[in-house]
């Protein structure tokens, strides 16, 4: 209910006459006046409220009347009426209607009421009410009120006193709420600016309003009181305490700092009448040095008195905080005399005080803000915020340090007291923690002996003092132990908080700010403020050495976790702030601090020694004492957690982590997850103490980079308690999401971390040469942690990253170099597989970015790394094969790095990742690189440490030869395409196009590379790769040849085939011919190939084998290239040069080759179907079928594209070239030039070699000479047209040569006929074929060439001498010539030569010779050349060794082919006896007719008499032969030959036997028959009536004589010897000759019988009759034989028994 509503008027008005009808009642007896002066006062009230509407206002006018009874009844001085009126007067009050004159009554007479100490309770609640109800009090009676409080608070009575002092407190709080309320009033109001105080008057408030006068008067009045000066306003003081003046002064400056602030006079009186008197007041602290403490009376004062002192530190304290900005100088008087007071030699409660007031500065951040920005950044100023923190610090060293006096409040232990006795006497200190696990442990500090507890003095970021709160004491009270230090440390902790808080809340509206003006302007550049940045950083550079130097020392000394969590805290935002405000220096000192702390004390961390020695080498001074940056000590009472290796090599042994280094790591890793943005270079310390912590604790990195719990690999030197053993996966956990959340940093700060990592892992680099030690993997672990976490930003840090991982990945310590690898490719798959944005695909840049280290990996030479740089390129293929695209040429180039001294494992895992290529990945791949498949496929044949992927990578190389062929048009077009931005780019730049084999389309360029490795690997050292390259390489040219383009083929065939030619006609021909031992020992190598050379041999012969099978295949195609015959030359030459290679197996195969480029089917001409095209140009027919289904592999090319390719590819090729001369001509000069090479072999292969046996050269072999020679008749087709007489001499000698050629004995059993089988050796049969060709063309041929038919005999007849005279080869002599290529390998067969049974080729020879002379008996050239006649004469020879010919048949063949040549031959020479052509015949013939019958030779002692007898018949028709074709003819035929013949004859007839006996003569059988025809034709001849001269009669008769006196004279002799013998009988060989004789007489009885008288000579008679006599004296003889052929003898003579002529007429019977 308020007071003005009807209701509480109405109230009050009865109340009024209440009080007045009391008042009455009381004094009617006593004091009458004041009766009537109350009943005069009800009508007045009752007047009032009848006549006025507005009552209280009626009642407020006419107060003054209203009131006067209650103050007549005051005076009265009675205690009843007293109170009744002060009741009734505050009632009034209460209503507010009591004037200002009223006031001043009511006032004065309150005053007389004091002055005789009446109510005084009473008066005191009155004055209050008076005064707070209303405002009508002013000036000096409201200075009487106030002095009539002061005075109420001066009197004995204690309760009065407490009132008073209330009262007095509430007062003037209304005095100057009322100013305020009236400001408030006349806010709105403009006023006129006071003049400007020119004097100091310290009246002139001529301009303030009235409340405002009453305030100032009043405030002043307290100045002058509590400087011992007399007030001017407040009258009437009789006394005055400073404390309380201070109290008052206090109050008003802390409840109304707007007062001062807003007026100008009041400001005034601040400046000039507080600060001083302050500042005098705080003399005796400020001149006061520690010594006896006494207490010192209320006056002014030379020594500190506690009351005092307290209450100015709470006046400064209020300055401070309110009116810093009006009192700056002040204000920094003020705190220096704090920063003084902290001082050791102070009082402690002066101390404690001033600590407490430092605390209230520290939580007022802002405050301490404008101090730095008035003093610490002002030139010539004090360094006012920093000593604040300075002192603080100090004050905290200085509490560690016992004092040296003994000063009652000692801080800590006893001077003399140790550690242990401290913690003793400290009550619950951690001492007493030992026995019962419920006592908590008192948190405390504890530093080198000092033990001071830590008590809760004030909730954190609130200064709670405990001493400027005692305004009670008098005495300075007693400050507990660890009070100060508590109270300091809340305030170090309060002020990192203050300044860290506002300062980044500061930082973080700035930067939205920036990104909010960004967005709005994107175009401008946002500046900040410059000045909030630089106080912000001075506040920093300013505390933080004081800081730190305290916090690390608490920290050290702290024995209790939240206090240490606490200062790691504090220490923690300090560096972020740092680092956020760019502070290096401070942030790097304040990580280090926390860094050492983590560390076992005195661990020797060179990041941290060094980067700290800029400070530790500073101690700050502050005021004359030194703060000094403390180094852990190492006697810290702390609870160890583990034991570990020092990863350092300073310290041996062991290391000790105490529970607070791990709480110290975990801050560490706090710092470095939560503010990892701003630590910058600091990275570098953060990270190498981590690693360190993780070794001590024995973590070692797991896949991925986390690090897991590991056993040490030194043993068990890592001990860790179950305590810590709990906590490593959690700080392992954190340890991995640190480096997660480097994904939030920003790419500098991302650099930085890295940076820091790499600089980290070169040490661990550093540490891990030439030991042994396992090396610090947390650096490598922890990049590819981060880079793992950073994929979508990896280019920013992958070059430095992986650039530093490949240093690593060289590293000598394997575990070390491990890691790297690990981390490297992790990082590479990784990146690979991560989705980025734009994805790889599109992102050709960052692929080949990614993919590079994996390449440079290549260049490492460590297997292991290799190793595992090869599985990644296996799992990238695996996992993105599809999708690499322009990173297939790095890929493949990795795939490709091998090198020869790698190892196999190596070379097969790279092998593995090729096969994989191949199978899965050529359709994927850009065309362009499939020349680097082809390369690397190579590059794995080409290897030499395993020889099965060789050969399975010539197996890739067909696979992609196969896979080009059924590509070939998609990968024509796209390399096209490829081929013409390559153009462009090339022109733009003005120069060539660089590309393998330029000209070619790039296609054929494809197939080109490919070629040419296989071309490579067809040199390869071993013969197993040169013999599958070669297969291969030959194989794709004739399986995919066809899509190449013609000028392609001019390059296949020079650079690629004839370069392969040369390369292998080389190697062969220096191959080492040193014998290869087994390989392996388990290997055994066939003695065909048991050295290098015979192994190149073989190269070789594929090789030539190749090329001359695409020669003739290719034929056609190839003939159409401009230099078709050069290249035809060039391959003669090389088939020349092997077919003379000193092997035989390569010779022959040559020659094989000769025969197949020399049987070339012409391809169809007129070709109208272009699947006949096809299969003559080799295409395999099931891609010309269109129906035959594709296999399961990829789809077969349609045949229709393809034949329209081939035929746009080989155009040229299907359309047949016009029949015309040229190619006529251009064939022949192949043919030609076939010969010559031909020729050129023969020539060189059959020479026979000219030095010494010893020297033994090469001795062609039988298949390579019957293979040479075989080649002749089907070139001889070819160039039959022009083959001269020149020509056949060539061959003939070649022939013969060949013929000549021996066997080495190994070989013989295989191509020698026994003895006894007449058959002929294969080469043998060859020249007989290539003469047989010969003489059939020539006798098919025109007239021209029947002039070699001569030549043709020559050499047929110098075959048939074989038979004989076997040909000589040079000097090698063909019995036991050894050679000594064959000693060393055949040790226990030494080879030697055998010559050939020539004797079966000689008769065949022959055979054929007797057939041509059938033919070609009377051909002119036959005629003209003497052919018979040296027919006869080779036939001499066998016919006159007769039986000492190699061979019985050979002389028996001479003679019937004898016989059957003259038969046909004799005819023709008689026919042109004319001409003399054969004059020199005919003595020929007569030798050799000679020679045969009459041999020198004896038959063999095993003749049988049927052979004797056959041969024997041979004779006779020899001698028939001359009967019938030579004799008759006589006339015909030279003299001289008939008489030769008779000769013959006549020595036939007789066959004597010679005179001489030698062993060998005794068994000649006697000719019997053969003397008989001798005889008779010699007889027939003489005695023919046809002798056509006389001469010829003449010789026959001759002869006869001649026969006659020889038979007379065998057989006197052998009657002779019949007698001398006696009964011996007598040699078969005379008994044979003289029946011999006998029979030869029966003989020549019969002619002459049968002849003409007149034909013979009587002479002859004579000589025939007078053998007689001899006949009879015969008839003695013993031999039967003889008696008979002497019965057969004597029988004829009856018809000479005759008588004589002169007694018988005519004499005839």
């Amino acid at each position: 209910m308020s007071t003005s509503s009807p209701e509480a008027v109405k109230k009050l008005l009865e109340n009024m006459q209440t009080d007045l009808r009391s008042l009455s009642m009381e004094c009617k007896k006593k004091f009458p006046p004041v009766k009537e002066a109350a009943e005069s006062g009800i009508v007045k009230i009752k007047t009032i409220a009848a006549r006025n509407t507005d009552i209280l206002a009626a009642l407020k006018e006419n107060s003054s009347e209203v009131v006067q009874p209650f103050l007549m009844g005051c005076g009265t001085k009675e205690p009843k009426i007293t109170q009744l009126c002060l009741a009734a007067i505050q009632r009034l009050m209460s209503h507010e209607v009591v004037s200002e004159a009223a006031a001043g009554n009511i006032i004065n007479m309150l005053w007389q009421l004091m002055e005789n100490g009446l109510e005084e309770l009473k008066l005191l609640q009155t004055v209050l009410v008076l005064l707070t109800t209303n405002t009508v009090v002013h000036d000096e009676v409201l200075s009487k009120a106030i002095v009539l409080c002061f005075r109420l608070h001066f009197t004995k009575d204690n309760i009065t006193n407490n009132t008073a002092a209330a009262t007095v407190r509430q007062v003037v709080t209304v005095v100057f709420e009322r100013m305020v309320a009236e400001d408030e009033r006349f806010k709105g109001i403009v006023e006129q600016p006071p003049p400007v105080q020119g004097n100091t008057n310290r009246r002139s408030v001529s301009t303030l309003r009235p409340s405002a006068k009453d305030a100032y008067m009043l405030f002043q009045d307290l100045c002058q009181l509590v400087n011992a000066d007399a007030p001017y306003w407040l009258v009437g003081m009789t006394e005055m305490t400073r404390t309380f003046g201070l109290e008052l002064l206090e109050s008003v400056l802390n409840d109304f700092p707007g007062v001062f602030l807003q007026h100008q006079e009041f400001s005034f009186l601040l400046k000039e009448r507080v600060c001083p008197l302050v500042i005098k007041l705080f003399s005796p602290n400020i001149k006061f040095r520690q010594g006896t403490s006494s207490t010192a009376p209320p006056a002014p004062v030379e020594k500190p008195y506690f009351p005092i002192c307290m209450r100015l530190l709470r006046v400064v304290s209020v300055l401070i905080k309110h009116f810093y900005s009006l009192l700056v100088t002040e204000c920094e008087i003020f705190l220096s005399l704090l920063v003084k007071f902290l001082d050791g030699e102070k009082p402690q409660w002066l101390r404690a005080v001033a600590v407490e007031s430092v605390h209230r500065l520290c939580v007022q951040p802002h405050l301490l803000c404008s101090f730095c920005q008035s003093y610490d950044m002002k030139q010539h100023s004090t360094k006012v915020f920093r000593d604040i923190v300075n002192a603080l610090g100090s004050f905290i060293q200085s509490l560690f340090i016992v004092p040296n006096g003994g000063g009652t409040a000692a801080v800590g232990a006893p001077a003399g007291g140790s550690g242990s006795g401290a913690q003793g006497t400290a009550p619950g200190g951690p001492g007493t923690g030992g026995g019962s696990g419920t006592l908590t442990t008192q948190a405390a500090f504890e530093y080198r002996g000092t033990w001071i507890p830590l008590m809760t003095v004030s909730v954190q970021g609130s200064a709670k003092a405990t001493y400027l709160e005692m305004l009670d004491k008098v005495e300075p009270p007693s400050i507990p132990e660890g009070y100060a230090m508590s109270v300091a440390f809340s305030a170090l902790l309060d002020l990192v908080r203050g300044i860290t808080s506002m300062i980044e809340r500061e930082l973080t509206a700035e930067e939205e700010g920036a990104a909010e003006f960004r967005e709005t302007h994107p175009e401008q550049e946002w500046k900040p403020e410059p000045g909030a940045h630089l106080v912000w950083e001075e506040m920093v550079n300013a505390s933080w050495c004081g800081l730190l130097a305290a916090l690390s020392l608490l920290l050290d000394a702290s024995t209790d976790e939240a206090a240490t969590e606490n200062i790691l805290k504090a220490e923690m935002t300090m560096a972020s702030l740092c680092g956020r405000l760019g502070l290096v220096t401070p942030r790097d000192a304040l990580i280090t601090a926390i860094c050492k702390a983590s560390l076992p004390p005195h661990y020797a961390l060179t990041v941290l020694s060094s980067n700290s020695s800029n400070l530790s080498s500073k101690a700050f001074s502050i005021q004359g004492q030194s703060v000094q940056i403390i180094s852990p000590s190492s006697e810290s009472h702390q609870q160890v957690v583990a034991v570990g290796q020092p990863l350092t090599a300073q310290p041996q042994g062991t290391v000790v982590l105490t529970a607070k280094n791990i709480q110290c790591m975990r801050t560490l890793l706090n710092l470095a997850h939560c503010h990892g943005a701003v630590l910058g270079t600091s990275w570098q310390l953060v990270l190498a103490t981590l690693q360190h912590l993780v070794w001590i604790l024995g973590l070692k990195p797991a896949v991925g980079g986390a690090l897991k719990p590991g056993r040490a690999v030194e043993g068990p030197s890592t001990v860790l308690t179950t305590a810590v053993m709990t906590d490593l996966p959690v700080i392992s956990n954190i340890l991995s999401r640190l480096f997660e959340s480097s994904q939030y940093l920003d790419d500098v700060s991302l650099h930085h971390l890295i940076n820091a990592l790499c600089s980290l892992s070169l040490e661990a680099m550093e540490m891990a040469y030439g030991n042994n030690k396992e090396p610090s993997l947390f650096a490598v672990a922890k990049l590819l942690e981060t880079g793992l976490v950073n994929m979508d930003r990896i280019e920013i840090l992958w070059r430095p990253l992986t650039g530093h991982l490949l240093e690593v990945c060289q590293h000598p310590n394997s575990r070390m170099r491990e890691w790297g690898a690990e981390a490297l490719t992790a990082l590479i798959k990784a990146g690979l597989a991560y989705k980025h944005d734009p994805p790889l695909a599109q992102n050709q840049r960052l692929q080949l970015l990614l993919l590079n280290p994996l390449k440079e990996l290549s260049n490492v030479l460590h297997a292991d790394i290799r190793q595992k740089q090869l599985e990644c390129v296996l799992q990238i293929l695996q996992s993105q094969g599809d999708s690499l695209g322009p990173g297939w040429p790095l890929v493949l180039g990795v795939i490709g790095a091998i090198r020869n001294d790698q190892g196999e494992s190596l070379i097969r895992t790279a092998f593995q990742c090729l096969q994989l290529v191949v199978t899965d990945f050529l359709p994927t791949m850009p065309c362009t690189c499939l020349q680097i498949v082809v390369d690397v496929a190579g590059s794995f044949g080409l290897q030499n440490q395993e020889l099965n992927i060789s050969l399975t990578s010539i197996g890739l190389l067909w696979n992609i030869s196969d896979y080009f062929f059924q590509r070939g048009e998609a990968i024509t077009q796209e390399l096209e395409r490829e081929e013409e931005a390559l153009q462009k780019q090339a022109q733009e730049k003005g120069e060539a196009l660089n590309r393998p084999f330029h000209p070619a389309p790039p296609f054929d360029c494809l197939w080109l590379c490919l070629y040419a490795k296989l071309g490579e690997l067809c040199v390869d050292p071993r013969p197993a790769v040169r013999k599958s390259g070669g297969q291969t390489l030959f194989s794709t040219i004739a399986a995919h040849g066809t899509l190449l383009q013609q000028p392609t083929w001019h390059i296949v065939v020079w650079k690629v085939l004839f370069q392969l030619l040369d390369c292998v006609r080389t190697s062969s021909t220096t191959a080492d011919k040193e014998k290869i031992e087994s390989g392996g020992g388990n290997i055994l190598i066939h003695h065909s190939r048991d050295t290098a050379e015979k192994q190149w041999a073989e190269t070789w012969v594929l090789t030539l084998a190749g090329v001359a099978r695409i020669f003739n295949t290719r034929r056609y195609l190839l003939q159409q290239l401009g230099d078709f015959f050069e290249a035809w030359e060039v391959l003669l030459n090389h088939i020349q040069s092997a077919a003379l290679s000193k092997n035989n197996e390569v010779s022959l195969a040559a020659l094989k080759s000769f025969q197949e480029i020399l049987q070339i089917v012409t391809p169809v001409r007129d070709s109208d179907r272009a699947a006949d095209a096809l299969a003559a140009m080799g295409v395999p027919p099931v891609l010309i079928d269109p129906l035959s289904a594709s296999g399961p592999g990829r789809p077969l090319v349609r045949s229709d594209s393809l034949v329209e390719r081939l035929t746009r590819y080989n155009g040229a090729e299907l359309q047949a070239p016009p029949p015309g001369e040229e190619s006529a001509l251009e064939d022949s000069a192949l043919w030609w030039s076939a010969w010559n090479t031909w020729y050129r072999t023969g020539t060189e292969s059959t020479r026979p070699p000219s030095g010494p046996a010893e020297k033994l050269a090469f001795i062609p072999s039988q298949p390579f000479l019957t293979a040479l020679v075989q080649i002749f008749p089907a070139l001889y087709q070819h160039i039959k047209a022009n083959f001269s007489m020149d020509d056949l001499k060539k061959l003939g000698v070649i022939l013969y040569g060949a013929v000549s050629v021996p066997i080495s004995s190994d070989a013989s059993p295989f191509i020698l006929p026994s003895y006894t089988e007449a058959t002929l050796t294969s080469l043998q049969e060859a020249v007989l074929t290539a003469l047989d060709v010969l003489q059939k063309a020539i006798c098919v041929g025109p007239e021209n060439l029947q002039i070699m038919y001569p030549a043709i005999f020559e050499q047929l007849l110098l075959f048939v001498e074989f038979s004989c005279k076997p040909p000589q080869y040079g000097r090698v002599e063909t019995k036991h010539v050894a050679n000594a290529k064959y000693n060393q390998i055949q040790l226990f067969a030494p080879a030697e030569w055998v010559a050939l049974n020539y004797v079966p080729f000689a008769e065949r020879s022959l055979e054929v010779m007797v057939d041509l002379y059938h033919k070609t008996a009377c051909h002119k050239a036959v005629i003209t050349e003497k052919v018979l006649q040296n027919i006869i004469k080779t036939l001499r020879m066998p016919l006159g060794l007769k039986y000492a010919c190699p061979s019985e048949s050979t002389w028996k063949l001479a003679v019937s082919s004898l016989l059957k040549v003259l038969s046909i031959g004799l005819p023709v020479a008689r026919q042109h006896a004319s001409s003399g052509k054969f004059d020199t015949m005919w003595p020929e013939l007569a030798n050799a007719f000679e020679d045969f019958l009459f041999t020198k030779s004896t038959p063999p002692d095993n003749l049988s008499i049927q052979e004797f007898q056959q041969n024997e018949s041979i004779d006779v028709e020899v001698v028939q032969l001359i009967s019938t074709e030579i004799l008759p003819f006589a006339n015909f035929i030279p003299k001289d030959f008939v008489a030769q013949i008779m000769t013959m004859l006549n020595k036939g007839s007789i066959h004597s036997q010679a005179p001489s006996f030698t062993e060998a003569e005794i068994d000649v059988r006697m000719r019997e028959e053969f003397s008989k025809v001798c005889f008779e034709t010699l007889l027939q001849f003489s005695f023919s009536n046809k002798v056509s001269t006389p001469q010829e009669g003449y010789i026959s008769r001759m002869a006869l004589s001649v026969l006659l006196k020889r038979a007379q004279d065998v057989l006197r002799r052998y009657v002779e010897d019949e007698r001398l013998s006696g009964r011996c009988p007598l040699p078969r060989q005379q008994v044979t000759e003289i029946i011999f004789v006998l029979k030869a007489i029966s003989t020549l009885m019969d002619s002459l019988k049968k002849t003409q008288p007149e034909n013979v000579d009587g002479n002859t008679w004579a000589q025939v009759i007078a053998l007689y006599p001899t006949l009879v004296e015969c008839i003695t003889c013993s031999s039967s034989e003889v008696s008979a052929a002497l019965k057969e003898a004597l029988g004829p003579f009856k018809d000479f028994m005759q008588p004589p002529v002169s007694k018988v007429q005519n004499g005839e019977s």
